[in-house]
């Protein structure tokens, strides 16, 4: 097998998933979730409309670069299970990696065949949002084991093997981070259906005794990021002052940065109003800082134990 062609593989597969599900934040953005009606997988009835309009194009290409996705995993579950042996980590987390994707499906099918896209703005709709990018995280997180761990060569499943202060501290981390992506898709989901003209009229909106919830919700979304941005400050510095591992110290600087810049990008869409573009990279650096911290987390949570010359029976 060429590893270096897997691991190359690998990579793209989860750049393009992130893409994709960039772009199936801009159907939602541009209210284009109903481009195909209440038809799913067909799309106004029929498998390719003849006239379509923007917002039916918008859909479709959202459905087609979707289903290129289920087939790139495939090729990675086929593609591993023809190269690794039995119980190798990569067979694990490709195997998942196809179950969350064809979840990630199953919940867009169910938004579109309930009606919950364009201008529903229900309780159920905030509430299968979230679930959507709840199971988007855990997508993409599979999809990152597989990467990374096709990319430092190991080959045991997932093991936590430290007992101290950073098994809590990770997974609490890496939860924190999954409810600041969830209420973060609630709060989009209220800019794009309640948009405001100003900052002060927004906030307005939010503070209304007749709002809706989806902007009652609004405010406790950046109070959130700003937590649990600090939390990750600052176990990225402890982390750096405590380890010996050069990649767990390049990786605490990257998630330093992703972080900072993620929560300066928060503030910078709350002035501008969220635009559909803004929201887009405020997304794409969730995914990406989400990558990072998921790779930080196996590095520190299940290092790979390096044996000296006696212990490997290398002679000196």
């Amino acid at each position: 097998m060429n590893h270096g062609r897997f691991k190359r593989y690998a990579w793209a597969v989860l750049g393009y998933t992130i893409l994709v599900i960039i772009w199936g934040a801009f159907v939602r953005a541009t209210g284009s979730g109903a481009g195909c009606g209440e038809h799913w997988p067909l799309c106004n009835g029929v498998v390719v409309p003849r006239t379509p309009a923007l917002e039916t194009i918008i859909e479709l290409s959202h459905r087609l670069t979707s289903g290129l996705t289920l087939l790139a995993v495939g090729a990675l579950v086929f593609w591993t299970f023809r190269s690794h042996p039995r119980g190798h980590a990569l067979r694990q987390g490709s195997v998942l990696s196809a179950i969350f994707l064809i979840l990630e499906a199953a919940v867009g099918a169910g938004l579109v065949l309930a009606a919950l896209v364009k201008d529903n703005a229900s309780l159920l709709r905030a509430i299968v949002i979230s679930l959507h990018l709840l199971n988007t995280f855990l997508l993409v997180g599979c999809l990152t084991y597989v990467t990374w761990y096709a990319t430092s060569g190991r080959s045991e499943r997932f093991r936590i093997k430290v007992k101290d202060w950073q098994r809590p501290t990770m997974l609490v981390g890496l939860l924190l981070f999954i409810v600041v992506g969830s209420t973060g898709a609630i709060v989009a989901l209220g800019d794009t259906l309640f948009p405001a003209q100003s900052l002060s009229e927004g906030l307005k909106q939010d503070f209304a005794p007749t709002a809706h919830f989806l902007l009652r919700l609004r405010v406790f979304h950046p109070l959130l990021a700003m937590a649990t941005s600090a939390y990750w400050l600052v176990t990225c510095s402890v982390l750096r002052n405590q380890t010996s591992s050069r990649t767990v110290t390049n990786l605490c600087r990257l998630a330093t940065v992703a972080v900072t810049t993620q929560v300066a990008l928060g503030g910078l869409n709350l002035v501008l109003l969220a635009p559909t573009w803004m929201q887009l990279v405020h997304l794409l650096l969730a995914d990406v800082t989400w990558v990072i911290l998921v790779i930080l987390s196996i590095e520190v949570l299940s290092p790979i134990e390096v044996l000296s010359p006696a212990e490997a029976n290398i002679p000196n």
